[in-house]
């Protein structure tokens, strides 16, 4: 493998790794930069569908999804309300919820087995999975109308407290979104709640406070500790984490100076800030270990409520599919591997590459044929691109909003038998939970996805997790992707990382000796050589690096090559025309497109031939130039050429599950700028994937775990 008329190129001897923490380069928390990327338009975002920009009347996708994660997170704040009685705010725990807080520290330490708090004469019994003959579906919100839009005396009111307290006034439309309508007062009593707004850290939260209360506060203040439980759990939330445990949540606090932890956790559950959870313990119990001693330890997990009960609801949704009996209709199509498993279950789990992609496009032909209602999901426009334009598909975005798709019956479900979801590993739990409790009783859903890839942006890691469970078939595809490329990046997903043959200059190496050299020879990559070399041209070839930071990640990048490709004095809030942009019009997604033009709607975008308008007051924090992204944005989108760079400086974020990610993001050519030397065999070898604290799969094993023998 060769540079395409590079005569310095490298053998192609090496080719492959980087991780999610890589995106911490530059990032004011490392250990949350992981994530951060992927959480934020500024830190970076996974990709997703774009608005239809162009019926005024109608709700952008944006703003239809983001009605829908609220009408559910209603739904949660209901469900919790029916778990148990609420507890006053400010007072200590009683009953099961205080005997479990005294249960923390005896099971972490050790003097109690993970079980012996939960042993009663009468325990709770287990909620029965739904069974297969009468499956019962939760009831399934109509799409949600539009957010309210804040009044701007309240956001007047928020800038006048931010501005006393020394804050910064951009914050004030934020802070007035996140606590509604009585901001300004509710900050004011409880300044620690400035931490509900994205980017915010605890100093300077503490620093907000001292201004505004004075003496008043102090590191034990019964606000800022709840606050802080409830911004650990958010934090690790932007990690993909959907729980803790207990011992880092407390240990996290007296890093904090908070003086008493368990206490503060106290208050926080009080407070409903946090949940406690003990997930597994009714299967341990049913061994009949003889001795405590012998019993494996149940780690005792905090998490916030809108993830937990997410996850609660996907579960029980993904169980009463799970349950579905055969169904006949199908039973006229040609019995293919994946069409048995259809018709025997109503969950079914399909792995495999891009090439594998086309195994659940057929299953949906088929049932399409047998006319039953069938429904292809993908991540975003650019993998509903690649199915070609004989085939109709639907954003996750998209369908979850309303704005696509077959829309809904008279109980507010899928009009569909069969949905059949692509790149389902970049599936957060909440969305996936939105997804599932759509699904109508009797209907199919596939969740199809190459493993090998980064997890989603959001909150947990669905599709491992079902994976791992264990509790529906799972056909894992024998169609391999083709050629050097495919051939590198299998290598790479079993921790080798391979020569490949590669006579068409498919897969070529260039070894740069610092960060100023990998940045001009990416330039010069995109800009001469792939295009006259390789013939794909310039706006169809992709850089992707580890991180936004540092002297070669995406804003560098990207900086250097709109000043070679595209030079100009930004008119339209730092952007021209022809530019390419990253836009992220929600958490965790990026829409690729191109700058049209701007007036006073805002900034016209091209998306993968969708229009898209961006609002002036989201321009500076949702759109920026996206020649060069980092991997967590690229999944999910492939191009027909792509140009990985890996600098020296980004040595510690890289892993396998980022370089297999990285690497497949080219269909025809890949070009890999190599900086770190043996730390790439070396990741892609060594450093798997990092992993999540969830609650799916216990979940799922618990409600779908083999009836015991009488």
């Amino acid at each position: 493998m060769t540079e395409p008329d590079a005569p310095e190129a490298a053998d192609a001897t090496e080719a492959a790794d980087a991780t999610k923490a890589a995106d911490a380069i530059e990032a004011p928390d490392a250990a949350a930069a992981e994530t951060a990327e992927a959480a934020s338009p500024e830190e970076g975002t996974a990709d997703t569908a774009a608005p239809d920009a162009g019926k005024a009347a109608e709700l952008s996708e944006a703003e239809a999804e983001l009605a829908a994660q609220r009408e559910l997170r209603a739904r949660i704040e209901q469900r919790k309300a029916e778990k148990a009685a609420p507890i006053e705010a400010g007072t200590k725990l009683s009953g099961t919820a205080a005997d479990l807080l005294a249960a923390v520290r005896a099971v972490e330490s050790g003097e109690k087995s993970g079980t012996a708090f939960f042993d009663s004469p009468a325990p709770t019994p287990r909620r029965p999975a739904p069974a297969a003959a009468e499956p019962v579906r939760p009831r399934v919100p109509e799409p949600a109308g539009a957010p309210r839009a804040t009044a701007p005396e309240t956001v007047d009111g928020v800038r006048s407290v931010l501005v006393e307290g020394g804050a910064p006034e951009a914050l004030a439309a934020q802070v007035a979104q996140a606590l509604g309508e009585q901001a300004p007062e509710v900050l004011r009593e409880d300044p620690w709640r400035l931490l509900s707004v994205p980017g915010v850290r605890p100093e300077q939260a503490d620093g907000f406070a001292r201004a505004l209360l004075g003496a008043e506060c102090g590191p034990g203040d019964e606000r800022r500790t709840t606050a802080l439980v409830g911004w650990q759990l958010e934090r690790a939330a932007l990690q993909g984490h959907t729980a803790l445990e207990s011992s880092g949540v407390r240990a996290a606090l007296a890093e904090r100076s908070v003086p008493d932890p368990d206490e503060a956790l106290q208050q926080a559950i009080a407070e409903g800030a946090v949940l406690v959870f003990q997930d597994g313990v009714e299967e341990i119990e049913q061994t009949g270990e003889e001795s405590e001693s012998e019993q494996p330890a149940v780690p005792v997990l905090l998490g916030l409520d809108r993830y937990a009960l997410a996850e609660e609801s996907l579960a029980d949704g993904l169980a009463r599919l799970a349950k579905t009996g055969a169904d006949a209709r199908w039973e006229a199509a040609e019995p293919t591997e994946l069409i048995r498993a259809v018709a025997a279950s109503g969950l079914v789990v399909h792995t495999g590459g891009e090439a594998a992609r086309a195994e659940p496009v057929a299953l949906a032909e088929a049932a399409a044929k047998l006319g039953l209602r069938a429904v292809i999901a993908v991540h975003s426009e650019n993998g509903s691109r690649r199915l070609g334009s004989e085939r109709d598909a639907v954003t996750f975005a998209g369908l979850i909003s309303g704005s696509q798709g077959p829309g809904r019956d008279a109980d507010g479900a899928f009009a569909l038998d069969l949905l059949v979801v692509l790149d389902a590993p970049q599936l957060d739990v909440e969305s996936a939970a939105m997804l599932v409790e759509s699904m109508p009783d009797g209907s199919r859903l596939l969740l199809s996805g190459d493993p090998g890839v980064l997890w989603s942006a959001g909150a947990g890691r669905v599709f491992a997790d079902v994976l791992a469970a264990g509790v529906c078939p799972q056909i894992a595809s024998r169609t391999p992707d083709p050629g050097p490329i495919g051939e590198l990046v299998s290598g790479v997903g079993i921790g080798e990382l391979n020569q490949v043959e590669a006579p068409g200059k498919e897969v070529v190496i260039v070894p740069v000796r610092d960060a100023g050299e990998a940045v001009h020879r990416t330039v010069q990559l995109v800009a001469d050589s792939v295009p006259r070399a390789i013939g794909v041209p310039t706006e169809q070839t992709q850089v992707i690096t580890v991180g936004h930071g540092g002297s070669a990640g995406t804003r560098a990048l990207n900086a250097a090559l709109k000043e070679r490709l595209n030079p100009g004095p930004g008119r339209f809030g730092g952007f021209d025309p022809g530019d390419r942009v990253a836009y992220a019009p929600a958490l965790g997604r990026t829409l690729a497109g191109t700058v049209v033009s701007a007036d006073a709607d805002g900034l016209h975008l091209d998306c993968e031939g969708t229009p898209v308008v961006v609002p002036k007051e989201r321009v500076e924090s949702g759109v920026r130039h996206g020649w060069a992204l980092t991997a967590h944005q690229a999944a999910g989108m492939r191009w027909p050429a792509a140009v990985v760079v890996l600098p020296g400086d980004a040595a510690q974020g890289l892993s396998r599950p980022w370089v297999y990610t990285a690497f497949s993001r080219g269909e025809r050519h890949l070009s890999v700028v190599h900086g770190v030397d043996q730390a790439l065999p070396r990741a892609v070898a060594e450093i798997p994937s990092q992993d999540r604290t969830t609650r799916l799969r216990p979940l799922l094993e618990g409600l779908l775990a083999p009836e015991p023998n009488p």
